[in-house]
């Protein structure tokens, strides 16, 4: 299994995204927020073939499609968050801290 906590940032919403390998490269994906966008992300993700998440060649991945069809803003960081928990449920990457620290010079 795999965890994702997320904190979004200025909006205030936390994420978390937990995914869990069933079979091969198959994982299942569950997703609690805060955030009204994020939560319907979490009605149309479920069942997840983590091989075809990996990719960007063919564009965007379906989870990311999916995501990216419910967030307000371009720059939500649960999309990735998503994608990271599911590559390492999967076998597919090695968990690791992620980290932006946004500033702004006046």
């Amino acid at each position: 299994m795999a965890k994702v906590d997320i904190h979004a940032g200025v909006c205030g919403h936390d994420s978390t995204v937990t995914a869990t390998r069933t079979q091969g490269y198959s994982v299942q994906v569950q997703v609690e927020s805060t955030c009204p966008h994020v939560q319907k992300i979490a009605a149309d993700v479920g069942e997840i073939d983590a091989l075809q998440q990996i990719g960007l060649r063919g564009g965007l991945p379906p989870v990311l499609e999916t995501a990216y069809g419910h967030c307000a803003h371009a720059a939500c960081p649960v999309p990735s968050g998503l994608v990271k928990a599911i590559e390492v449920a999967a076998g597919l990457a090695l968990p690791g801290d992620v980290a932006m620290k946004v500033t702004k010079d006046e």
